[in-house]
């Protein structure tokens, strides 16, 4: 079962990469620890993860007017992933494209 969802590839989390070159953001499963994060990441891309950071996001009611009335509804809520790989080593996301 895949626990990563998709890769993090937003402005703020390449502004953090370019600062930080061996960090990359995650999706995943909201029931993902980081031991399987990082087992599923060294899986996946051949690397060597040296720390997991993971962060709970609530998802947040949302609303807007239309002819038709107010549409209210609620966004998803999600768990990210910030992990830190061995100095030099890199993911290039853009490979496969």
């Amino acid at each position: 079962m895949a626990l990563i969802l998709r890769p993090l590839v937003t402005e703020k989390m390449t502004k953090t990469t370019d600062k930080r070159p061996n960090r990359y953001g995650f999706i995943v499963r909201p029931d993902a620890n980081k031991l399987q994060i990082k087992e599923e990441v060294e899986r996946l891309y051949n690397v060597t993860v040296v720390d997991v950071n993971t962060m709970l996001f609530a998802g947040k009611r949302s609303q807007r007017y239309t002819k038709a009335g107010m549409i209210k509804g609620q966004k998803s809520s999600f768990k990210k992933a910030i992990v830190t790989l061995k100095e030099g080593e890199t993911i290039d996301f853009y490979s496969n494209i």
